[in-house]
């Protein structure tokens, strides 16, 4: 008697829950959208041999993306250059910026 219960219990639960819908969590719209391909540029010489290039890249400016051209930028003592680039994390583009180590 008590499986009889018991199968009844849950068959009952399982008619009742067959017409529940489960909704995905809509995750954060995407602030940006893919940046576009980088632009050709022409390195000119450097100033002096202790500069760096910075290439030029896009910048969003909360409405557009717009070019900033490159430009040489003059290395601290005994670093290295790491360029800013537009990477994709957990489906959304973020900016990390250009840094010296």
């Amino acid at each position: 008697m008590r499986r009889i219960q018991a199968f009844l219990s849950a068959s009952a639960v399982a008619i009742a829950l067959a017409g529940c819908v489960v909704r995905p969590v809509a995750s954060a719209p995407n602030p940006y959208p893919p940046p576009p391909p980088l632009q050709t540029e022409v390195i000119p010489p450097p100033p002096h041999p202790r500069w760096v290039w910075e290439p030029g890249h896009w910048h969003w400016n909360g409405g557009a993306y717009v070019w900033v051209a490159g430009h040489y930028v003059e290395r601290p003592g005994g670093t290295r250059y790491v360029h800013g680039e537009w990477v994709l994390r957990g489906g959304a583009w973020v900016w990390a910026p250009a840094h010296w180590y």
